[in-house]
């Protein structure tokens, strides 16, 4: 602010000077002076406005620049660890079949592949049917296992669990149908020995005794088949305890 003043003052001192020496006449330096003197007001009245303008916004300014500075900053909550689930004890795994078969008792396996031949060459699910029918006549909750080419037995696809399940009226978890390339001896053996089960069929096991010492005793086989058109079972075994 203290330029413009100094230019107004100096501008109408050059000016009053100028008049003094050219009298009343006007001269081009006594018109340069009075535009300086002119120019130099206006600036003069800008600065001046622009102070006044100033000095009432500053208040707010200090006001708002002091409420933002005293304003606490909002905590951000701080998240909670997760408890992680304790995981349960290691038990010794089951066989897969024999998972499926724990919920009640007794249990007995049929070996599907081989019940499914005992009345006559062709397989036959109506073989099957009276068996698990017979059994479950006696108190016994049956399971069936088949090799994998079991369905081609019977058309010309592949069946799985549920499509046995379903030709035998039992539910999916009763049916085992075993991968391909893998026999199902060695999975009907597993699970009779876990859950202590009886496995009907008429094949010995004899390629398994290593493994299952337990095929060349008694009381885990059930042999069965048709007299006459009529079904029998080894009751005897069946009712052996295992």
């Amino acid at each position: 602010m203290r330029t413009p003043l100094i230019l107004l003052v100096l501008s109408v001192a050059t000016a009053a000077g100028l008049h003094a020496l050219s009298g009343p006449t006007l001269t081009l330096p006594l018109a340069l002076a009075a535009l300086s003197s002119i120019a130099a007001l206006i600036l003069t009245l800008g600065v001046l406005r622009r102070a006044r303008r100033t000095r009432r916004t500053a208040p707010k300014a200090r006001a708002e620049v002091t409420r933002r500075a005293s304003a606490r900053p909002v905590p951000r909550p701080v998240p909670r660890p997760v408890p992680r689930p304790v995981p349960a004890a290691k038990s010794r795994p089951k066989p897969r079949f024999a998972r499926r078969l724990t919920a009640r008792a007794p249990h007995v396996i049929l070996d599907g592949s081989n019940v499914m031949h005992w009345n006559g060459e062709a397989p036959q699910i109506d073989t099957l049917r009276d068996v698990i029918a017979a059994l479950q006549a006696q108190g016994y909750r049956p399971g069936v296992v088949f090799d994998a080419n079991a369905g081609y037995k019977f058309g010309a696809r592949y069946l799985d669990d549920r499509h046995f399940a379903k030709l035998l009226r039992l539910k999916p978890d009763r049916v085992l149908v075993v991968p391909k390339g893998e026999p199902a001896d060695p999975t009907i053996l597993a699970a009779a020995r876990e859950l202590k089960a009886k496995v009907v069929t008429n094949d010995r096991y004899r390629d398994w005794a290593g493994d299952f010492p337990e095929v060349a005793g008694s009381g885990l086989l059930v042999k069965g088949g048709y007299h006459d058109g009529k079904l029998w079972l080894d009751e005897q075994a069946l009712a052996q305890a295992a």
